[in-house]
């Protein structure tokens, strides 16, 4: 690109030119033809740094910030907002849903309790059994003495009658006086369990050896010794009184 004064001194000299060209045009009596002027002019319309029109780029560095970010590329996030706040107002929902089905299973809950409680409340009135398998149990089928009955019975030799008014006697006590839980059906050893959840040591064992003994006459068809079957039926009042027929109502 030439300087301005090169141009100024480039334009000085096409002046000159136009001069001389007229100059000597007139003396030699000849004017310049329109032509040669418009020629004269047009050369200096186009030289570049005489007249015409330049066109000068300029590059610059611009420093962006977030205001200037194109509408277009905010919207590429659009769809991230959206499912975030789709998962916010479904766990909302999902919260109170839950909520609720907690408050329902919390007031079911304690219907069953006051429902359980209540039935608890109530008084049992289960009748008692009046036989454990074949054997009559109620007091008033029993002797005054079962005891002495029962020894009276074996020196008789009568022992499966004398073993089974023990083991009657017993059962009778347990149901009636100290309300074990002995059933109809109840076996043997089922007696024996109950008894001793409700006894002391000595009344459940006194009561375990007097089942022992039976139990070996009648399923292990030996008879237990005179001196032991004599034994159970002095203690026998010690350790399992039998309830009246006053107390077992009736």
């Amino acid at each position: 690109m030439r300087s301005a004064t090169e141009a100024a001194g480039t334009f000085l000299i096409v002046l000159a030119v136009l001069a001389a060209s007229v100059g000597g045009a007139a003396a030699a009596g000849n004017a310049p033809t329109r032509e040669q002027v418009r020629a004269a002019a047009e050369h200096v319309r186009t030289d570049p740094d005489l007249g015409g029109t330049k066109t000068e780029s300029t590059l610059r560095l611009k420093q962006t910030t977030p205001d200037d970010e194109p509408a277009a590329r905010a919207g590429d996030f659009e769809w991230v907002r959206k499912f975030v706040r789709w998962i916010s107002e479904t766990a909302r929902v999902l919260m109170w849903v839950a909520g609720a089905l907690a408050f329902s299973l919390l007031v079911v809950g304690i219907r069953r309790w006051v429902r359980v409680r209540a039935l608890a409340a109530l008084p049992r009135s289960a009748p008692l059994p009046s036989h454990v398998r074949d054997l009559d149990i109620r007091p008033e089928s029993l002797p005054a003495d079962i005891g002495q009955a029962a020894a009276a019975l074996w020196q008789q030799g009568e022992h499966r009658a004398a073993l089974s008014l023990l083991y009657r006697g017993a059962l009778s006590c347990l149901v009636h006086r100290d309300a074990v839980p002995i059933r109809a059906a109840s076996t043997e050893g089922e007696c024996v369990q109950l008894a001793a959840k409700r006894l002391d040591a000595q009344r459940g064992a006194f009561f375990a050896s007097l089942v022992g003994a039976w139990q070996l006459a009648v399923y292990g068809g030996r008879l237990p010794d005179t001196g032991q079957v004599l034994d159970l039926c002095r203690q026998f009042n010690l350790y399992l009184q039998p309830a009246s027929r006053a107390e077992a109502g009736p």
